[in-house]
């Protein structure tokens, strides 16, 4: 299925996640399991969090870029329309291409 996922981009160019393991390098075209990062001041809920469009109004889209993605092994998890609605919480992604 394809998915969005909001993700910073480096200065170096380099792609990574916005919050949680934010040393992450996210490399294109490579599947990712997801893995359980506790972090203090963040709900726990293990999974790449994505989108079903490229909606996320409470985010800053500054020094970030939409990412299609393709997941699997995934659910949907009910958010308010101010942060975009449902959400897609995965367990195997692939990042696939940078948004223009």
């Amino acid at each position: 299925m394809i998915a969005y996922k909001l993700v910073r981009r480096r200065k170096d160019g380099s792609l990574g996640p916005l919050f949680i393991n934010a040393r992450l390098r996210i490399p294109l075209n490579k599947w990712l399991q997801a893995e359980a990062h506790p972090t203090k001041g963040f709900a726990f809920r293990p999974g790449w969090h994505c989108t079903f469009t490229k909606h996320a109004p409470h985010l800053s889209e500054k020094g970030r870029v939409w990412v299609k993605c393709e997941v699997e092994d995934f659910e949907t998890y009910d958010r308010p329309e101010s942060q975009g609605g449902a959400w897609i919480l995965a367990k195997r992604i692939k990042f696939l291409e940078v948004e223009a």
